[in-house]
């Protein structure tokens, strides 16, 4: 029996780049070979330049059009400015919207930056409306009237109407390519109807079930529709509790119910009940890594609009505010060691040890902060549970403190041969882990109050919180207890 040959593993984003930034690196050395051979030639070395450079970007041109517009975004994102600029002027003009959809916030500046309002009012002509509103806010307003007018009339409309809904909402997000049928037909005609389309739109797993009027009545799954009798009736089939959302409706909430019940697309009603667009799992999906991405960048202080390979002053203007805040708050808890300096130097040992007390209530925090934080996006704190939670937390800062406390205090006394400096440890200990409890939740609580994300800058206020009343509060006892 002959052996078959192993298929070879697909080649990643990863793989992908690191080929281009070779035939790029390739394409710099052999134009800094033939220049030098042929220094003394000017006219020549121009000619053979000029043959070289090509080659190299056909070569480099030949990969790029092969690859998914997300694998090209990929290969941008991971490009200094001047090599980045050289492979997005080889991209095909037909493909630029797509790409422009992939790349991030910051790569996408840059990638415009070097696009005229004409090609980028061309690449914009083989998106669809909602994909075109993704686009808009980051293009002038010049631009985006050129892209609205070039549309025909019915696109115009729908690109219109996307533009009309802030971005966090499910209008934002919206698709109008809709397949709805009418419930007073067979599953024959159903099925001859959708034999007219060239292909049914992407994450299609349902029909719309619609009246006269347009008014939702259900959905037929396309996997009920397939097996049943073509004779029966759509309206004995279809599904009428149907999950659905308005324009106005939260994105954020909109993802937590495709996460809760599975949904692969979902109808998106007017005020009066008429199927005016649709809401899909890869839309939402898109929302939810661009939320994740900006909140993670947020905790440590950084934008969206930071590119990697962005300028230094710029890089260095955007984390400037946080380090700024972050300063402030540093010399606050600064103050509060100085306020002990006599107490330090009469024990030398409060130096070592204080530093301890602050780190393990930042840490014994921030658990609690991102369980409040997570507990927000899922609106599963409210008025009624919020005592519950307090005293859950309270209850395990306690517990945490008496064991960590007394493993510390044992610790310090075996350490300095000072049984008071243990005891001011569990003690110091016991209470940061409360104090760190309790700002773990109203931190969040309070920026969710005042109309701010609390996954942005809780860990800062927190950490602030946590050091100054850590030394303050270990510091503030051995005063008392041991000098």
């Amino acid at each position: 029996m002959p052996l078959s040959a192993e298929k070879p593993p697909s080649a990643t984003p990863q793989d992908h780049l690191d080929a281009v930034t070779k035939l790029l690196a390739k394409q710099r050395l052999v134009e800094d070979l033939v220049h030098r051979q042929l220094k003394g030639d000017a006219a020549r070395n121009e000619v053979v330049e000029s043959i070289v450079h090509k080659h190299n970007l056909v070569e480099l041109q030949r990969r790029l059009d092969g690859l998914h517009p997300a694998d090209v975004a990929f290969i941008l994102e991971g490009l200094p400015l001047e090599d980045r600029v050289v492979v997005w002027g080889l991209v095909r003009s037909d493909r630029d919207g797509e790409i422009l959809l992939e790349v991030s916030d910051a790569v996408r500046d840059t990638l415009l930056a070097d696009m005229d309002s004409a090609e980028i009012v061309a690449a914009a002509q083989n998106l669809d409306a909602d994909e075109i509103a993704d686009l808009a806010s980051d293009l002038p307003d010049e631009v985006v009237q050129d892209i609205i007018e070039a549309q025909d009339v019915h696109e115009r409309a729908q690109l219109q109407s996307a533009l009309s809904y802030p971005e966090g909402s499910v209008g934002a997000l919206m698709d109008f390519e809709v397949v709805s049928i009418r419930e007073d037909v067979t599953c024959e005609v159903a099925l001859r109807y959708l034999r007219r389309y060239d292909e049914l739109p992407g994450q299609t797993d349902a029909l719309f079930v619609v009246d006269r009027d347009d008014h939702l009545r259900g959905i037929l799954p396309l996997k009920r529709l397939l097996v049943s009798d073509p004779d029966d009736e759509v309206a004995s089939l279809i599904e009428r509790n149907v999950v659905s959302f308005s324009p106005d409706s939260d994105a954020e909430e909109a993802a937590q119910a495709f996460e809760r019940y599975d949904l692969v697309c979902a109808p998106v009603v007017s005020a009066d009940g008429r199927v005016i667009a649709r809401l899909t799992v890869d839309a939402v999906l898109d929302f939810v890594r661009e939320r994740q991405e900006s909140q993670v960048l947020g905790k440590v202080g950084l934008r969206e609009e930071e590119d990697l390979f962005s300028s230094v002053w710029l890089s260095a203007k955007n984390r400037g505010p946080w380090l700024a805040l972050n300063l402030c708050t540093a010399l606050i808890a600064s103050r509060v060691v100085g306020a002990f300096e006599g107490s330090i130097e009469k024990l030398a040992a409060l130096a070592a040890l204080m530093p301890i007390v602050a780190g393990i209530g930042g840490n014994s925090g921030n658990q609690t902060a991102t369980l409040i934080v997570r507990a927000l996006a899922f609106d599963q704190v409210s008025a009624a549970n919020a005592r519950r939670l307090l005293a859950k937390e309270l209850g395990i800062s306690a517990l945490n403190g008496a064991i960590w406390g007394s493993v510390l205090g044992i610790v310090a006394w075996l350490l300095y041969r000072n049984v008071a400096l243990g005891g001011v440890m569990a003690l110091a200990m016991m209470l940061n882990l409360v104090v760190a409890a309790l700002a773990g939740l109203f931190i969040p609580l309070a920026m969710e109050r005042f109309g701010r994300d609390p996954a942005i800058g809780s860990s800062v206020f927190l950490t602030f919180v946590t050091d100054s009343m850590g030394f303050f509060i270990f510091l503030g006892l051995a005063t008392v207890f041991l000098l």
